[in-house]
């Protein structure tokens, strides 16, 4: 009898187990298909933002109150958005600008703070990279 009521037990209890465990994975799924319309939506929207920097970014030179000659821009995109050789069509080059491009809100990152920090306390030089002659050379030469 007692071996009877443990085994009844036992059964209800991993019944009892697979109807709750089933029962949780309903409301996890119920819950998921109700939030999945939002996060794709939010998804998109910073998508279409991000989208819209990028050409922004791309654009800018272009714009009303650019200071600087679109011709005279080079698009970096990261991670400064442009660099600008202000006397370049001159062939006159007197000054090399970093330029961020921001719309409404937006901030530096922390990056970028560096880099303007950098500049401003004037840690930037030149450098000359010479590929080496061997690599240059063709073969059979």
């Amino acid at each position: 009898m007692f071996i009877v009521a443990l085994i009844l037990f036992i059964v209800a209890a991993v019944l009892a187990y697979k109807i709750g465990a089933h029962n949780g994975s309903l409301q996890r799924d119920k819950y998921w298909e109700e939030q999945i319309p939002g996060i794709k939506k939010d998804t998109i929207e910073r998508s279409r933002a991000s989208l819209g920097g990028q050409f922004s970014e791309q654009l800018a030179p272009y714009l009303p109150n650019f200071k600087y000659k679109p011709t005279e821009c080079k698009f970096l995109g990261k991670p400064v958005d442009l660099l600008v050789f202000d006397g370049l069509d001159e062939k006159d080059v007197h000054e090399i600008v970093f330029v961020e491009v921001k719309s409404g809100s937006s901030e530096l990152n922390t990056v970028q703070r560096k880099i303007r920090d950098a500049i401003k306390e004037g840690r930037v030089r030149w450098d000359e990279y010479r590929i080496p002659k061997e690599l240059t050379i063709k073969k059979g030469e």
